[in-house]
């Protein structure tokens, strides 16, 4: 990746470099924003801004901003004469992939839709398909609200309008004989705002990333479980920013003598950031009593490893291939695991609590990155063979 070899290029960018992509497909007012809000609990106002042109007809929103490890593309021409979602396409390829399609219940016309996920399967047969079903509510007679608890994982669909039940299998059957690997997922959602009145909210964002997370690659996959609210665990809260600059670091470190500067630099920004999210503040005192839980045996291992893997890298043929590899696996784990520590520290700090277990954090996060790391190198070798 060019965006590695430079270690002033921001960080957001060496992160872009590995960042998966789902693909939203669909017409307008469908709903493809909203399942953006879901998903990374961002509000409109952030998703407005924080989407940007990346072809003539998309564009992306990064998530988090600062290192993303998920990339939301948008395709805006959809349905327009002359549209080629050649562009698109290309945008996504050499990335772990996933496409989302996006249908309100009710709209039974989605030959644009389809003429699309049809066009990228002939292409690309081994890319996922997820079908997001929206609006449900219009279906709904006068006075009638969700049908708790959710209905359309289990067999069955107990007190769902049955206009609705023909629609959503209208919808699936147009996707009768797609071609591809394997079938599409199906599941209907209703994402609506608070102030709507229909409760929950989020109805079926659960079922969309069980969905998407047993749909995805494994990368793709490692991703979504680190949506917010993903896990109930509150010290895993900001994981998605961690695994976002775990991967810069392993994009900067990819590339010979560049990881020297680039790997600190991404990893102090790291640390401002989580401080940033847990309205902590980082000093003198609170440095020291964070390496001192870290443990200096643990950062003299940690600086002169990140040292040898710097001189493997130089090694003709074996640093520019294997040496690079195993480099920019071991200092995304490195990464990862402080900050997780770091989080953990700053947590209990912020309980008034003594951090007596941040060495053990770290250990289990850096043996937890690194089986992160191997799934994401399978993953990437999967898409190379098919290349």
């Amino acid at each position: 990746m060019t965006s590695s070899t430079n270690p002033q290029q921001p960080i957001a960018e060496r992160a872009r470099s590995f960042a998966p992509v789902v693909w939203l497909i669909g017409k307008v007012q469908n709903g493809k924003t909203s399942i953006i809000r879901e998903l990374t609990q961002a509000s409109d106002a952030e998703i407005g801004s924080g989407f940007r042109a990346c072809t003539k007809t998309a564009r992306v929103f990064d998530f988090p901003a600062q290192a993303p490890i998920l990339r939301f593309l948008d395709t805006r021409g959809l349905g327009e004469v002359n549209y080629d979602p050649a562009a698109d396409i290309s945008f996504c390829e050499g990335r772990s992939h996933l496409i989302l399609a996006v249908m309100k219940a009710l709209d039974l016309e989605q030959s644009a839709v389809l003429d699309i996920v049809r066009a990228v399967r002939r292409r690309h047969p081994e890319w996922p398909v997820v079908v997001a079903q929206t609006t449900l509510h219009e279906a709904y007679p006068v006075g009638m609200g969700h049908v708790l608890p959710y209905p359309f994982a289990a067999p069955g669909t107990p007190g769902v309008p049955e206009n609705l039940l023909r629609a959503l299998a209208y919808q699936r059957s147009l996707f009768n004989g797609l071609l591809g690997r394997a079938e599409p997922h199906f599941v209907p959602i209703d994402f609506t705002h608070v102030e709507d009145g229909l409760a929950p909210s989020a109805y079926g964002r659960e079922a969309l990333i069980d969905t998407l997370i047993a749909a995805a690659p494994a990368a793709v996959a490692v991703a979504l479980s680190e949506l917010p609210g993903s896990s109930p665990r509150v010290a895993d809260q900001f994981n998605a920013h961690i695994l976002g600059f775990a991967l810069a670091a392993g994009a900067s470190d990819a590339v010979p003598v560049a990881g020297v500067v680039a790997v600190p630099m991404v990893q102090a920004a790291m640390l401002r950031q989580l401080s940033k999210l847990r309205g902590a503040r980082w000093d003198k005192r609170a440095y020291a009593e964070f390496a001192a839980a870290l443990g200096a045996g643990t950062l003299v291992r940690t600086a002169s490893s990140f040292g040898v893997r710097q001189l493997v890298k130089l090694i003709p043929v074996y640093g520019q291939t294997a040496g690079a590899a195993a480099a920019a696996a071991a200092s995304f784990a490195a990464t990862y695991a402080m900050g997780k520590a770091a989080d953990y520290f700053l947590l209990r700090r912020q309980q008034g609590q003594r951090a007596d277990e941040v060495s053990a954090v770290y250990r289990r996060a850096l043996s937890e990155a690194f089986q992160l790391a191997k799934a994401r190198a399978i993953d990437a070798g999967a898409r190379g063979a098919k290349s």
